[in-house]
């Protein structure tokens, strides 16, 4: 781990980082300097879900970083309320909050149990607002902040077998708009960041949405999301990012971005909303 990274005395909680992509993004930000809160629910690994949030802290602390695993509900405000307080007392400031944890059902409305869809508003949308409702008086009080949610620009395409799922993606976009707008003159920058691909991760594997000549891996997220946070809040902040486009507009080379393929880039690349524009 870098002792003298770009995130150097800065402190980070991301939210979901037991595993997957939550997890990349963790040691991605503990790798430039920065001490993280590693937060989940699963305290052991199991079978079906590998890892477990004192396996990434381990992880982190054995390359040198420093990483706080904190198991956390987002459904539960007094969870989250104690993680920011323990984040702050031991580590010193909270400066960088990334909501990742995420619930989902890939299925069609007519598949859709209400718990379940209960369950994503309540993880998604009322999680990441709980969270940063909590971290944001910290950032306020330290004239610094980023917070990154990890969903999609607002969008008219359908996406049938995800509406559900998607409502509250979108919710989670239209709170980093409004965080934006009202944290502005704070120095709290807050910003979407979402893939354009299909990225390798347990949702994938488990739901067999593509393979591996589809995917990418989720470094491309954590680089995205690194590009994000070194940058003063100032200037980025209430933007809808797509990774690929954005790290384009960061100078990335198109060789540098066909890295990220698992299997090589493919000769007709899967957009999973159909467009590979520019970030907006």
């Amino acid at each position: 781990m870098s002792t003298g990274g770009p995130l150097q005395g800065r402190v980070a909680v991301v939210t979901g980082s037991s595993r997957g992509i939550g997890r990349v993004m963790a040691l991605r930000l503990a790798a430039e300097g920065a001490a993280v809160v590693v937060t989940g629910k699963s305290e052991q690994s199991t079978d079906t879900l590998p890892g477990s949030i004192h396996s990434v802290a381990e992880e982190i602390t054995a390359a040198g970083g420093r990483a706080l695993p904190v198991r956390l509900d987002v459904r539960q405000e007094e969870e989250v309320a104690a993680m920011v307080q323990r984040t702050v007392d031991e580590l010193g400031s909270l400066d960088i909050l990334v909501n990742n944890a995420g619930a989902l059902w890939w299925k069609p409305i007519l598949e859709t149990p209400l718990k379940r869809y209960d369950l994503m508003w309540d993880v998604n949308v009322r999680g990441s607002f709980a969270c940063a409702q909590h971290a944001l008086p910290h950032m306020i009080r330290n004239g610094f902040g980023h917070i990154v949610m990890c969903s999609p620009p607002i969008g008219t395409q359908p996406n049938p077998g995800y509406v559900a799922y998607m409502t509250t993606k979108m919710g989670m976009t239209r709170l980093a708009i409004g965080i934006a707008a009202e944290h502005e003159s704070d120095n709290v920058a807050c910003n979407s960041l979402w893939p354009v691909t299909l990225i390798e991760s347990l949702a994938t594997i488990n739901y067999g949405v593509g393979d591996r000549s589809m995917w990418r891996s989720p470094e491309i997220l954590s680089d995205a999301l690194l590009e994000i946070v070194t940058s003063a809040p100032a200037t980025l902040t209430g933007r809808q990012l797509l990774d690929e486009p954005f790290l384009r507009e960061r100078g990335w080379s198109q060789e540098r971005l066909d890295g990220y393929w698992l299997d090589g880039p493919p000769a007709h690349p899967v957009y999973i909303d159909g467009r590979a524009g520019s970030s907006m």
